[in-house]
């Protein structure tokens, strides 16, 4: 496998930390800042905001920390992308926006597709047992 040697683990690991960490601490800011992310979401047209607020946020944190654990991380790597999937055009579409805007909605899209290919990559590998991972709901 992969992860043959300690070094590759501990960078299996350490990416995962990253990548599970950086998505559920965006999804507890769905939670703490929901007010803002549904005026926002609004804007952008999202069907019944606050509940699309908070149910990606319950996404992003089960995701995120799925990823981290290795707890059922197919069901938590298919969860995130499927946000990415959906969330990048719709929320990030640079296309769209206002001139003044445009620059910043495409770092955000370019980041989410960089995190979706993040994602993916762990998706792949889910059904593998990972080193300094639980090892629950392996496929």
């Amino acid at each position: 496998m992969v992860f043959e040697t300690t070094a590759g683990a501990i960078a299996f690991l350490l990416a995962r930390v990253l990548l599970g960490g950086m998505l559920a601490f965006t999804g507890l800011n769905h939670f703490m800042q929901t007010d803002q992310m549904s005026g926002y979401a609004e804007m952008k047209g999202v069907p019944a905001p606050t509940f699309s607020v908070v149910a990606s946020g319950v996404m992003l944190v089960f995701g995120g920390l799925s990823l981290i654990l290795g707890v059922y991380p197919v069901v938590g790597a298919g969860a995130l992308a499927v946000f990415l999937v959906v969330a990048t055009p719709k929320m990030h579409d640079f296309w769209n926006a206002p001139e003044d805007q445009q620059q910043s909605e495409m770092t955000a899209f370019l980041k989410n597709v960089g995190l979706l290919g993040g994602v993916l990559v762990l998706l792949a590998l889910g059904g593998a047992s990972w080193p300094y991972a639980l090892d629950i709901g392996l496929f």
